[in-house]
């Protein structure tokens, strides 16, 4: 879903320092320009020994900003970028880089416009594992992240230097993914605790069979993905493997037992208050405790019914025979059963009789108690997996259409619509 997010009306500034990563950093430019963003580049000196600043012109449709191309008939220079910019992506960031930054040192036009610049700035750092560690790289982390900043954690792996350890850039994909929720922060999503699920669960036959459905996940991973760009904090259950989001608490499960166990677990812990990190921006430069209500969003196809003899081996065709009769019991209902008081809760209801639909979704949200029904109208097997969704948000008083768009685009008028009802 992360690749479905679109960035019109974005102007991103990319940081780009001296470090054999630097190619990386092209990437980086092609997944925002791709989204639609404005993308524009200053480089370090030193940067320019990797990769040419004609190669990041070429990527971005404009002109880098480097030492020969300083100006100040206009804004090509470190005040003015800035000024454009809507955020500042130093990747890759070097050691050197970082304990300059952290100490206000500007002794290039990357660390000057850095320094000059009043909104979020996200750091990649990429240096050798020993650099990285150094205590002074350290407590420079450590001061940067206390500040308008935000360090995207580097990847171990073996690095140029053929060594194996923590010191790789991370991945573009990555850091796109966080620059997100910095490019549409909202302030009633932001730190607020929102627990989704997703998936279609299994219900194990034996070990080698088990009950299941079509579900994709896609539409959950859509709404993970613009609670995370929103500033939520997301816990995500699935029964499906994560195919594209941004970095959220994960918990995998199979059963719906599994999901039911998860959710309550999660919900305890998302009715607590947010302890947020100190800021030196902060009024008080103290921590602050975020109380917001939590969210519950259900968007998970359950399965209704489980074997009522599960069969920890395989069982074999010839024993059998030629008529195999299953007997099912009904899996518990995860929304009835979750206790939700001091939350705000969501279902997700499928429905094919487009005629009694609206009826449907009215019933569920008297008996399962929750304060929306997104109800969804399929057209058949051929509606799992698809790109687009269409869903009408029922509650008491009203039904919200949200015409057929990406999912990305659905999630997005979803958590807009949602914060009135």
């Amino acid at each position: 879903m992360v690749e479905q997010v679109r960035l019109e009306g974005k102007k991103i500034l990319l940081g780009v320092t001296g470090s054999i990563a630097a190619y990386r950093a092209c990437e980086l430019v092609r997944l925002f320009v791709r989204s639609g963003a404005e993308v524009r580049v200053v480089m370090s000196e030193a940067a320019k020994r990797f990769v040419t600043p004609l190669t990041f012109e070429a990527l971005s449709a404009n002109r880098v900003l480097h030492e020969a191309t300083e100006s100040w008939d206009g804004d090509m220079n470190h005040i003015g970028m800035g000024e454009w910019a809507d955020i500042f992506v130093i990747a890759p960031a070097t050691a050197n880089t970082l304990n300059k930054l952290s100490n206000g040192i500007a002794d290039n036009l990357l660390l000057q416009t850095a320094l000059a610049f009043e909104k979020t700035i996200l750091l990649s750092p990429a240096a050798n594992t020993r650099m990285m560690e150094n205590p002074v790289t350290v407590a420079s982390m450590k001061l940067l992240g206390l500040q308008r900043t935000e360090i995207v954690e580097p990847q171990t792996k073996l690095l140029a230097c053929n060594t194996i350890g923590k010191g790789a850039m991370a991945e573009p994909k990555t850091i796109f993914s966080i620059s997100l929720k910095h490019l549409f922060e909202d302030s009633y999503w932001k730190d607020r605790r929102v627990v989704v699920t997703g998936g279609g669960t299994i219900e194990k036959i034996d070990e080698v069979r088990y009950i299941s459905n079509f579900s994709s996940g896609k539409m959950a991973e859509a709404i993970v993905t613009a609670l995370y760009s929103k500033g939520a904090d997301v816990c995500y259950i699935t029964a499906n493997d994560p195919v594209s989001i941004p970095p959220v608490h994960v918990i995998k499960v199979e059963s719906a037992a599994e999901m039911l166990r998860y959710t309550e677990e999660s919900l305890r812990v998302a009715k607590k208050g947010k302890l947020t990190k100190p800021s030196f921006h902060s009024e008080t430069g103290r921590a602050e405790v975020v109380n917001k209500v939590p969210w519950l969003f259900m968007a998970a196809a359950v399965s209704d019914y489980r074997t009522n003899h599960f069969q920890n081996t395989k069982l074999k065709k010839s024993a059998l025979g030629k008529k195999w009769s299953l007997e099912l019991v009904q899996n518990p209902d995860i929304l009835r059963s979750v206790e939700k008081s001091g939350i705000k809760s969501v279902a997700f209801k499928a429905e094919m009789d487009r005629d009694k639909a609206l009826e449907h979704a009215r019933k569920a949200l008297k008996e399962k108690k929750v304060d929306i029904v997104a109800l969804n109208i399929l057209e058949g097997s051929k509606s799992f997996g698809s790109e687009t969704n269409a869903i009408t948000l029922v509650t008491e008083e009203k039904e919200i259409e949200i015409p057929q768009a990406s999912k990305f685009e659905v999630a997005f008028s979803m958590l807009e619509a949602v914060k009135t009802l």
